[in-house]
């Protein structure tokens, strides 16, 4: 493998006015422009003026970042940049698969779009929280969360960071058992609902159809596409299951960054190409 590792960030590292440093530069105002055409309103002045209000609605949150993400890839490319692999933390796979060339930009869009709207009735059907737990090995957070009801892992960051999301009330009670297990921090996470668990079926029904409508193409050569929910490299016809199974599966992030590590020819360079520096944190 060796080369560069590009990962692209997910849902919660979105701030305000994420999009301003890059106005001046054309090819990612261009895909400012492309994406407001495909989707009918003004992201650009969205990502650039924003409220954290808005930016945290998940309707419009994962757009937002999508786009960001694929203007900051697009300059980087305009520069002569290549990659080896790219992966992305929930959302981020999407921009990961344009990357790639696996999926087209316009094709990433209306997906995500469906995505963040089908999330988003999701969240407001019932309340619903996502909170890391810092500094307590994944079986004792795995074992706290059998323990009550509905609530699950449903991200592992790194080593001692796992992300749980389910019902508020279990999530806090968790939080709270999470603590008195010697837990060195619990933080509640700015998002809208209870991603990448059960609470996202309905979802997922939507999401599948949207990407019946999408064609995955080979990946370029040169950069491969890794899933950090299934931990491997999926195939080009199987990419629209695995895309629909993320949304109720946990990201593996963790154990996807240490597989890659642990490759015989591993990346030697690695780069977080988006909005903030949330994964770069993680590594």
């Amino acid at each position: 493998m060796a080369g560069l590792l590009i990962l692209f960030p997910g849902q919660g590292s979105q701030y305000a006015g994420m999009a301003e440093y890059l106005w001046d530069r054309p090819v990612a105002r261009a895909t400012f422009v492309e994406a407001g055409e495909v989707l009918g309103w003004d992201i650009g002045e969205l990502c650039r003026h924003g409220s954290m209000e808005e930016l945290t609605r998940t309707d419009r949150t994962q757009l937002t970042l999508l786009t960001c993400s694929v203007a900051v890839w697009r300059l980087l490319e305009e520069k002569g940049a290549s990659f080896a692999v790219a992966a992305g933390h929930s959302l981020g796979e999407y921009s990961a698969l344009v990357a790639t060339g696996q999926l087209e930009f316009p094709d990433a869009l209306r997906v995500v779009e469906a995505r963040g709207i089908g999330m988003q009735v999701c969240s407001e059907e019932r309340d619903s929280i996502m909170a890391a737990i810092v500094g307590l090995d994944n079986q004792v957070v795995e074992e706290l969360c059998a323990s009550l009801p509905e609530v699950w892992p449903a991200n592992y960051n790194s080593p001692g960071q796992v992300v749980v999301a389910g019902s508020v009330e279990s999530v806090k009670e968790a939080g709270e058992l999470a603590k008195a297990r010697g837990a060195k921090l619990v933080v509640a996470l700015p998002v809208s609902g209870a991603f990448h668990t059960p609470f996202m079926a309905g979802a997922a029904d939507s999401l599948s159809q949207a990407l019946g409508r999408v064609t995955f193409k080979p990946a370029k050569a040169g950069g491969r596409f890794f899933s950090t929910t299934e931990v491997r490299y999926p195939e080009p016809g199987e990419l629209a299951e695995v895309l629909t199974r993320q949304l109720m599966s946990p990201v593996r992030f963790s154990q996807s960054m240490t597989a890659l590590l642990q490759d015989p020819l591993p990346p030697d360079r690695g780069l977080e190409v988006g909005p903030g520096n949330v994964l770069t944190g993680l590594m």
